[in-house]
């Protein structure tokens, strides 16, 4: 049986952030890719794929968590 595989590179089953051609022409990522990367640990950058909609619903996910947490602390701080 014969294989085409090739797995000589030391980076292929590292993260992606420390491969030396991730990012190497000092673009910014797109919130998409931060968020593939958050979730996956820092092992894939394209788990969401190539579009903005999942990084902007991440995105404002969180921003709606933080400002409920607020709002909740407001309204209910003298409950305790």
């Amino acid at each position: 049986m014969k294989t085409d595989f090739d797995f000589s590179n030391k980076y292929l089953v590292g993260p992606v952030v420390f491969r030396p051609d991730f990012n190497a022409d000092a673009e910014t990522i797109s919130g998409t890719q931060a968020w593939s990367l958050f979730f996956t640990a820092g092992q894939e950058d394209k788990a969401f794929g190539l579009s903005s909609e999942a990084g902007r619903f991440f995105t404002n996910l969180l921003l709606a968590a933080g400002a409920a947490g607020i709002l909740w602390s407001f309204l209910f701080r003298s409950v305790i």
